[in-house]
Protein backbone atom coordinates (compact mmCIF):
# COMPACT_ATOMS: atom_id res chain seq x y z
CA UNK A 1 0.00 0.00 0.00
CA UNK A 2 1.31 3.63 -1.08
CA UNK A 3 0.40 6.13 1.46
CA UNK A 4 1.82 9.54 0.40
CA UNK A 5 0.44 10.74 3.78
CA UNK A 6 2.40 10.15 7.03
CA UNK A 7 -0.43 10.39 8.94
CA UNK A 8 -2.74 8.06 6.98
CA UNK A 9 0.08 5.61 6.90
CA UNK A 10 0.47 5.52 10.85
CA UNK A 11 -3.17 5.57 11.00
CA UNK A 12 -3.30 2.58 8.73
CA UNK A 13 -0.59 1.05 10.75
CA UNK A 14 -2.98 1.36 13.98
CA UNK A 15 -5.80 -0.29 12.27
CA UNK A 16 -3.88 -3.06 10.88
CA UNK A 17 -1.99 -3.58 13.93
CA UNK A 18 -5.44 -3.45 16.45
CA UNK A 19 -7.32 -5.74 14.47
CA UNK A 20 -4.73 -8.68 15.02
CA UNK A 21 -4.46 -7.23 18.70
CA UNK A 22 -8.04 -8.43 18.96
CA UNK A 23 -7.48 -11.76 17.18
CA UNK A 24 -4.13 -12.66 19.88
CA UNK A 25 -6.33 -11.49 22.84
CA UNK A 26 -9.20 -14.03 21.78
CA UNK A 27 -6.52 -16.40 21.12
CA UNK A 28 -5.06 -15.94 24.65
CA UNK A 29 -8.44 -16.61 26.34
CA UNK A 30 -9.96 -19.14 24.19
CA UNK A 31 -8.95 -22.20 22.01
CA UNK A 32 -9.76 -20.69 18.89
CA UNK A 33 -9.54 -21.74 15.04
CA UNK A 34 -5.57 -20.93 13.74
CA UNK A 35 -6.00 -21.55 10.40
CA UNK A 36 -2.74 -21.87 8.41
CA UNK A 37 -2.17 -22.89 4.22
CA UNK A 38 -2.81 -21.65 0.71
CA UNK A 39 -5.41 -19.70 -0.80
CA UNK A 40 -7.35 -22.05 -3.12
CA UNK A 41 -10.03 -19.74 -4.32
CA UNK A 42 -11.56 -16.65 -3.15
CA UNK A 43 -14.53 -15.09 -4.82
CA UNK A 44 -16.91 -12.07 -3.14
CA UNK A 45 -16.92 -12.65 0.65
CA UNK A 46 -15.90 -16.25 0.47
CA UNK A 47 -12.07 -17.46 0.95
CA UNK A 48 -11.53 -21.05 0.34
CA UNK A 49 -7.92 -22.00 2.37
CA UNK A 50 -6.59 -25.29 1.76
CA UNK A 51 -4.71 -26.72 5.05
CA UNK A 52 -1.55 -28.46 4.56
CA UNK A 53 -3.55 -31.67 6.11
CA UNK A 54 -7.16 -32.15 5.41
CA UNK A 55 -10.18 -30.56 3.40
CA UNK A 56 -10.48 -27.31 2.41
CA UNK A 57 -12.00 -24.75 4.75
CA UNK A 58 -14.43 -21.58 3.74
CA UNK A 59 -14.07 -18.52 5.87
CA UNK A 60 -16.77 -16.10 5.46
CA UNK A 61 -14.92 -12.47 5.38
CA UNK A 62 -16.36 -9.35 6.82
CA UNK A 63 -17.74 -6.42 4.35
CA UNK A 64 -14.69 -4.51 6.01
CA UNK A 65 -12.26 -7.36 5.53
CA UNK A 66 -8.39 -6.37 5.46
CA UNK A 67 -5.25 -7.95 4.20
CA UNK A 68 -2.19 -7.44 7.02
CA UNK A 69 1.44 -7.92 5.40
CA UNK A 70 4.10 -9.24 7.75
CA UNK A 71 6.81 -7.47 7.01
CA UNK A 72 10.63 -8.88 7.96
CA UNK A 73 12.69 -5.74 10.35
CA UNK A 74 15.78 -5.94 11.95
CA UNK A 75 16.67 -8.04 15.04
CA UNK A 76 16.96 -4.76 16.59
CA UNK A 77 13.53 -4.35 16.75
CA UNK A 78 13.07 -6.29 19.48
CA UNK A 79 14.56 -3.83 22.30
CA UNK A 80 13.42 -3.21 26.26
CA UNK A 81 10.15 -1.30 25.96
CA UNK A 82 9.00 -3.03 23.01
CA UNK A 83 6.09 -5.25 22.89
CA UNK A 84 6.30 -8.56 21.12
CA UNK A 85 4.91 -12.42 20.38
CA UNK A 86 7.08 -15.27 19.96
CA UNK A 87 6.51 -18.37 19.31
CA UNK A 88 8.36 -20.75 21.44
CA UNK A 89 9.85 -24.74 22.24
CA UNK A 90 10.44 -24.73 25.53
CA UNK A 91 13.62 -25.90 27.22
CA UNK A 92 14.62 -28.08 29.97
CA UNK A 93 16.07 -25.44 31.68
CA UNK A 94 13.08 -23.24 31.65
CA UNK A 95 13.62 -20.69 28.90
CA UNK A 96 12.75 -20.57 26.02
CA UNK A 97 13.82 -21.20 21.99
CA UNK A 98 12.12 -18.55 20.06
CA UNK A 99 10.72 -19.81 16.48
CA UNK A 100 9.30 -16.23 15.02
CA UNK A 101 9.16 -13.12 16.24
CA UNK A 102 6.22 -10.86 15.31
CA UNK A 103 6.61 -6.86 16.90
CA UNK A 104 3.25 -5.11 17.50
CA UNK A 105 2.48 -1.12 16.91
CA UNK A 106 3.48 1.01 19.94
CA UNK A 107 0.69 0.90 22.19
CA UNK A 108 -0.58 -2.53 20.66
CA UNK A 109 -0.66 -5.16 24.10
CA UNK A 110 -2.73 -8.04 22.78
CA UNK A 111 -3.07 -11.32 24.62
CA UNK A 112 0.16 -11.18 26.86
CA UNK A 113 0.72 -14.29 28.89
CA UNK A 114 2.69 -17.67 28.01
CA UNK A 115 -0.02 -20.11 27.38
CA UNK A 116 -0.17 -23.07 24.52
CA UNK A 117 0.28 -22.56 20.76
CA UNK A 118 -0.04 -24.60 17.99
CA UNK A 119 3.08 -24.12 15.29
CA UNK A 120 4.25 -26.94 16.31
CA UNK A 121 3.75 -29.95 19.11
CA UNK A 122 4.24 -28.19 22.47
CA UNK A 123 5.10 -24.72 20.95
CA UNK A 124 3.75 -21.76 23.08
CA UNK A 125 3.22 -18.26 22.64
CA UNK A 126 4.69 -15.74 24.77
CA UNK A 127 3.27 -11.95 24.06
CA UNK A 128 4.45 -9.35 26.34
CA UNK A 129 6.77 -6.70 26.74
CA UNK A 130 10.76 -6.58 26.36
CA UNK A 131 12.91 -5.55 28.98
CA UNK A 132 16.59 -6.69 28.89
CA UNK A 133 18.30 -8.10 25.76
CA UNK A 134 21.55 -9.81 25.69
CA UNK A 135 23.32 -10.94 23.15
CA UNK A 136 25.45 -14.07 23.51
CA UNK A 137 27.15 -16.36 20.76
CA UNK A 138 23.54 -18.54 20.18
CA UNK A 139 21.67 -15.52 20.03
CA UNK A 140 19.75 -12.69 22.11
CA UNK A 141 18.22 -13.89 25.21
CA UNK A 142 15.71 -11.77 26.15
CA UNK A 143 13.21 -11.25 28.89
CA UNK A 144 9.76 -10.57 27.89
CA UNK A 145 7.38 -10.26 31.00
CA UNK A 146 3.55 -10.45 31.34
CA UNK A 147 1.09 -9.86 34.05
CA UNK A 148 1.87 -12.60 36.73
CA UNK A 149 5.00 -13.64 34.92
CA UNK A 150 8.67 -13.57 33.16
CA UNK A 151 10.14 -15.79 30.67
CA UNK A 152 13.43 -15.76 28.87
CA UNK A 153 13.63 -16.74 25.60
CA UNK A 154 16.61 -16.99 23.77
CA UNK A 155 16.27 -15.68 19.79
CA UNK A 156 18.58 -17.68 17.71
CA UNK A 157 20.16 -15.61 14.51
CA UNK A 158 18.19 -17.31 11.71
CA UNK A 159 14.73 -16.60 13.49
CA UNK A 160 12.56 -14.88 11.64
CA UNK A 161 11.71 -11.37 13.13
CA UNK A 162 8.57 -9.53 11.56
CA UNK A 163 6.23 -6.73 12.00
CA UNK A 164 2.69 -5.59 10.86
CA UNK A 165 2.02 -3.77 7.83
CA UNK A 166 -1.60 -2.99 6.13
CA UNK A 167 -1.80 -5.13 2.68
CA UNK A 168 -4.45 -4.61 -0.24
CA UNK A 169 -6.96 -6.68 -1.15
CA UNK A 170 -5.45 -7.68 -4.06
CA UNK A 171 -2.85 -9.54 -2.43
CA UNK A 172 -4.73 -11.97 -1.84
CA UNK A 173 -4.76 -15.09 -5.00
CA UNK A 174 -4.77 -18.35 -4.97
CA UNK A 175 -1.61 -20.06 -4.22
CA UNK A 176 -0.64 -17.42 -1.10
CA UNK A 177 0.14 -18.33 2.30
CA UNK A 178 -2.27 -17.34 4.70
CA UNK A 179 -2.64 -17.40 8.57
CA UNK A 180 -5.87 -16.48 10.08
CA UNK A 181 -7.70 -16.96 13.63
CA UNK A 182 -11.19 -17.06 12.53
CA UNK A 183 -14.69 -16.50 14.72
CA UNK A 184 -16.88 -19.56 14.84
CA UNK A 185 -20.70 -18.90 14.62
CA UNK A 186 -23.13 -21.42 16.19
CA UNK A 187 -23.74 -23.13 12.99
CA UNK A 188 -20.04 -24.18 12.58
CA UNK A 189 -19.53 -21.47 10.03
CA UNK A 190 -16.23 -19.85 10.08
CA UNK A 191 -15.52 -15.67 9.88
CA UNK A 192 -13.06 -13.18 9.80
CA UNK A 193 -12.15 -9.83 9.33
CA UNK A 194 -8.56 -9.74 8.69
CA UNK A 195 -5.96 -12.58 6.46
CA UNK A 196 -2.69 -12.45 7.37
CA UNK A 197 0.48 -12.89 4.47
CA UNK A 198 4.05 -13.12 4.41
CA UNK A 199 5.85 -10.58 2.36
CA UNK A 200 6.29 -11.62 -0.99
CA UNK A 201 4.97 -15.16 -0.76
CA UNK A 202 6.64 -16.16 2.56
CA UNK A 203 4.42 -17.94 5.08
CA UNK A 204 3.18 -16.02 8.12
CA UNK A 205 5.71 -17.63 10.60
CA UNK A 206 3.21 -17.66 13.38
Amino acid sequence: MHVRNPGARLKALAIAGLAVAVAFAAAAQTAPVRLRGRIKSIAGDSLVVQPKAGAPVVVKLAATWAVVVMKPVDVSAIAPGSFIGTTTMERPDGTGRSLEVHVFPPGMKPGQGHYPWDLKPHSMMTNGDVGKVVATPKGRMVEVSYPGGMHQILVPPNVPVVAFSPGERAMLRPGVRVFIIPAEAADGTLGADRVLIGLNGAAPPM
